[in-house]
Formats: C-alpha cells, structure tokens, sequence
C-alpha cells in the first residue's frame, strides 16, 4: 500500500541508486533503469531528460541529509568526541541500511570528472571534510585527545574508515555490521590518542 504513495520519480531515483550499488556507476543506463522499474525507456524519459539527470538526482539524495546531519551533531550535549561518534554513527547506519548510497564514496573520482555532479560531490566533500575537521580541533582544544595527529590527519584517517570500510563491505562478507567496524575504529582512535 505504501507503494502506492511513491512518486514514479522518485522510484526511478531510487532504482538508480540501488543499480549503482548493485553494477556501478557505468551501468547507469535509462535501459538498465527501465528493465529494473519494469517500465519503457519513454517513461524514464517523461521524468528525465536523460541519464545525466538522473544522476543529478542521485546525487543530490546523497547530499540531501548532510546539514540537518551536521546540525544535530553539534547540539549533541557532551563531548566533541560525542559529536564525533554520533556522526560517524548516523552516516554508518545510513549506509548499512542503503548499500547503494554507500557505493556513491566510491565513485567520488568519476563523480567529480562529471559536469553535472561536479559541483554537487565538491561541495559535499568540502562541508563534510570541514565539518569533521572542526569537530577533531574541538576535541583537540578540549584534550580530550593527545595531540599525535593534526585535525587535517584525523579526517583523512575518518574518511579512510569510511572509504575503506564500504569497499572491504563490497569484496568480504562480514556478520558484523558497517556501524559496528567503524564504531570499533573510533574507539580504538580515542583509546590510543587518550591522555
């Protein structure tokens, strides 16, 4: 029944992010999204004027939580390292329950070689690498971590988790969850980096 109530556009998105997860992003094709909705081409197209906004669209889905995101996580009461762990958190169930948003981190490069996505998947890298290196500084100005590494290092290593993590997802079967394993690498961070 709920079915019912999702636009045929949004279906589409969706088919597309799933397809993405499932193929990569080469198999994005207006036949491979008609053959996975069960639709004609002429249907993709009554939504879209061809593949690239479709992309657009995926795109900006993945992006589309980042401030509320970003927001919540500084009103969390407690630490920096708090915050940090409640983002990690959110973004980690995030693509534990949606593999297919996850698989976008990993096409970043293409992405950004695109002139539709360019901008989007730039600005979404820039806010998010900001965003994660103040909350390191916090928690350095706050020495809740010794100084070992510079708020620049730590996001590189947080986004590594991530990246590195989604992709181990991809080629290992793991009973353990996403959230789980980047849960344990924080902590693991905290522990060695702890006064």
């Amino acid at each position: 029944m709920a079915d019912n109530y999702i636009s045929r556009r949004d279906k589409i998105i969706a088919s597309a992010i799933d397809l993405i997860g499932d193929a990569g992003l080469h198999a994005l094709s207006t036949k491979n999204l008609a053959l996975r909705e069960n639709v004609s081409e002429t249907l993709v197209y009554k939504y879209f004027g061809g593949i690239d906004e479709v992309l657009v669209e995926v795109v900006k889905q993945y992006v589309a939580f980042d401030d509320n995101i970003q927001k919540t996580a500084l009103k969390i009461d407690g630490t920096y390292m708090d915050k940090i762990n409640y983002y990690a958190d959110i973004y980690a169930t995030y693509y534990d329950n949606y593999l297919g948003m996850g698989a976008i981190i990993l096409h970043y490069e293409e992405l950004l070689h695109r002139p539709e996505t360019r901008d989007i998947i730039s600005e979404c890298m820039i806010k998010r690498n900001s965003f994660v290196n103040k909350l390191w500084s916090g928690a350095l100005a706050n020495k809740e971590l010794r100084p070992l590494f510079t708020p620049e290092q730590l996001t590189f290593i947080f986004n590594g988790m991530f990246t590195e993590g989604i992709l181990q997802r991809r080629t290992e079967y793991s009973r353990k969850s996403f959230k789980v394993t980047i849960k344990e690498m924080l902590e693991n961070i905290q522990k060695s980096l702890k006064y």
